[in-house]
């Protein structure tokens, strides 16, 4: 009688233990490089972001930021590069400096 108890007292214990609550999972945080590498992605994080800051974290709208940052701050070809910017232009004596000095 008293092993029966024992065993129940057991199974019962572990039943709870099993059953009790998990640590909630560790949102997956994704890279710079990839954000980087994958344009589509970085503006859907930009707006939930912008949407709700708490739910997605410091780390990843850190992570966002500094991959937008990248993005706009490459080396990459601009469009304009091709556009000629002409020299700049001396300034010429003008007529009313050469009157004063006379």
């Amino acid at each position: 009688m008293k092993n029966l108890l024992l065993i129940i007292t057991a199974v019962a214990v572990l039943a709870l233990v099993g059953c009790g609550k998990s640590e909630p999972s560790k949102p997956v945080i994704e890279s710079v490089e990839s954000l980087v590498a994958n344009p589509e992605r970085l503006k859907d994080l930009r707006a939930q972001c912008k949407a709700d800051h708490a739910r997605m974290g410091d780390a990843q709208c850190d992570a966002v930021a500094e991959a937008t940052r990248q993005r706009f701050m490459s080396g990459g070809q601009s469009p304009y590069a091709s556009d000629p910017v002409p020299p700049p232009v001396a300034p010429a004596s003008s007529p009313i400096a050469a009157d004063a000095k006379d």
